[in-house]
């Protein structure tokens, strides 16, 4: 219950702080007032295009997450039992997660094209954090809880089901839900700037040369609305 209370508190002092920037710049098309996005979010919803941008970016970004889940886990999980290959692994790790996001995208929106850019950057994007999150699970499991296990049991399924997976959960679980946070804003990002069709990005490079300030707005609030609704579906899907 606080949670609730303490978010609407932030979202009622963002509200007036944006209603003093609205009063202060005094100009429409800089800092449209937030009547205007209301219009601008009821005119998005009425129109059936925003649903098919919707539903293109978050299934790309469901697609990309499954991927980089897959091969995350499995790469960390390996590379936690076996440390010559995190030993061999860590640099290109270490390159994903400091190299700048626009460099990466420019370099595989002239190599990949706009269709397959936006899947190679966000997965680019996403993979390193899944990884490390596996890896470091595995290097701080109980191993007094494994070798209880295996002088009962032998099976491998049952002994990731019972032993590793519970064990594993909490670090699984807070990097899907970093890597759903960074991955929407790099593939938005990565649609925006390929102007990929049928897309959010793609809604608000249009907004934006025409000059729909508040349609700008609107799709971010929608945005927002989104990644917080998503989220809260994974934490109660985690429980």
């Amino acid at each position: 219950m606080k949670k609730y209370i303490s978010g609407i508190q932030a979202a009622f002092v963002l509200l007036i702080l944006w209603i003093i920037l609205y009063l202060w710049i005094d100009h429409a098309l800089i800092m449209p007032s937030p009547l205007d996005v209301l219009n601008g979010l009821t005119k998005i919803i009425s129109t059936p295009i925003w649903l098919r941008a919707l539903t293109s970016t978050i299934g790309r970004l469901i697609l990309i997450l499954g991927i980089a889940a897959i091969t995350g886990v499995i790469f960390g999980v390996y590379s936690g039992f076996h440390p010559k290959t995190s030993f061999l692994i860590a640099p290109y790790i270490t390159i994903l997660r400091t190299i700048p996001v626009i460099s990466i995208i420019v370099i595989l929106l002239i190599m990949l094209g706009y269709q397959l850019a936006p899947f190679a950057i966000t997965w680019l994007m996403i993979f390193p954090i899944i990884y490390q999150a596996s890896l470091e699970g595995v290097r701080h499991l109980d191993l007094e809880l494994i070798d209880v296990y295996h002088l009962e049991k032998t099976d491998l399924w049952l002994g990731i089901k019972l032993v590793y997976y519970p064990m594993l959960k909490k670090n699984i679980i807070l990097s899907f839900m970093q890597s759903f946070s960074l991955g929407i804003k790099v593939l938005i990002m990565a649609e925006y700037l390929a102007q990929t069709p049928n897309s959010i990005g793609n809604a608000l490079y249009l907004a934006r040369v025409n000059l729909n300030y508040d349609l700008v707005f609107a799709w971010t609030i929608m945005l927002i609305i989104i990644a917080f609704g998503l989220e809260y579906a994974i934490k109660k899907m985690s429980e």
